[in-house]
């Protein structure tokens, strides 16, 4: 700080006056210097919260960005799962229809295969009858 001397009293009112004066401008001048330094502080400071805000906005927004980019990964991933899924019942419901066909037609295969035992235990019979029946 810068303190100029005041002239040496010389015993007048004027000159009272006169330092008086000198103290005020000088108050004046201090008080102006510190007001603006105390604005520069604040503007300083204003200034440095919002940059901190911006950085931690950034952040945050840049974690939320890759969030929504996961989700809507894990969402196409999910739909072609079900796309895959419907996929694999419809051919597992087409090899139990060909499978449950397939024993359809063993099952009447047995049954023909069943029915020729009989129609061959019944023509051994006739033809025993007519043996029996020639040979008496």
């Amino acid at each position: 700080m810068d303190r100029a001397k005041p002239p040496p009293p010389a015993g007048g009112k004027q000159e009272l006056e006169e330092a008086l004066l000198h103290i005020i401008q000088q108050h004046h001048h201090q008080s102006l210097r510190q007001r603006q330094q105390t604005d520069r502080a604040k503007n300083d400071a204003l200034r440095s919260a919002v940059r901190v805000s911006d950085l931690l906005v950034d952040t945050v927004d840049g974690g939320v960005q890759e969030l929504f980019v996961n989700e809507r990964r894990i969402e196409h991933e999910a739909r072609a799962l079900l796309t895959t899924i419907a996929r694999y019942r419809k051919q597992t419901d087409q090899w139990l229809a060909a499978t449950n066909e397939i024993n359809s037609v063993l099952k009447e295969i047995g049954d023909f295969e069943n029915w020729m035992k009989i129609m061959d235990f019944d023509c051994k019979s006739i033809n025993a009858a007519i043996r029996n029946i020639h040979q008496s």
